[in-house]
């Protein structure tokens, strides 16, 4: 049996982390909220736990693993700066920002689960990593929705606005 499927996959998981360990990186940089800045550099250390893990997979099956990032994200990422210069690094738009990639992390670690032809270790190594891609996915939502988010005011604005509407057009509650 050859390991050439599971290291290639492990190895594009492995890139697709450090692309999301940078991208945290930033954010916790950029963002102004305190919590938002911890959390964000907690996920990024994960995320380089999570990268090791799988590189270490690689090695295991003697593979050479994947060290940097992809140039792809590379260039993502300085248009996501472009735009954040531009807009003055305002925090909404970074949390957006940060939560499009941890769907599309979180989607790249379903797929690789669902490849059928992969060995049950090396299933088990991106189960690992993706409990705690999806724990740290489950975490940012839950602060999204929270109280203190910028969000979450909005949210309540809009509400106020239609209720004036209702009272003042004279339609029920």
């Amino acid at each position: 049996m050859t390991n050439d499927h599971d290291i290639c996959v492990l190895n594009g998981l492995t890139m697709t982390t450090l692309d999301s360990m940078k991208g945290l990186e930033d954010a916790a940089e950029d963002v102004k909220g305190i919590a938002y800045a911890a959390m964000f550099a907690d996920f990024a250390q994960d995320r380089g736990q999570v990268a090791a893990t799988l590189q270490a997979k690689v090695r295991e099956l003697h593979g050479q693993p994947e060290e940097s990032a992809s140039l792809l994200e590379a260039a993502h990422r300085r248009i996501v700066n472009a735009k954040r210069a531009l807009a003055g690094k305002n925090d909404k738009m970074i949390i957006v920002e940060v939560e499009r990639g941890e769907n599309h992390i979180t989607a790249k670690f379903e797929e690789a689960l669902m490849d059928k032809a992969l060995q049950s270790t090396t299933i088990k190594a991106i189960e690992q990593g993706f409990s705690s891609v999806k724990a740290a996915q489950d975490r940012a939502r839950a602060r999204k929705r929270s109280k203190r988010s910028p969000f979450r005011r909005e949210r309540n604005t809009e509400r106020s606005k239609h209720e004036r509407y209702q009272f003042m057009s004279g339609q029920p509650r």
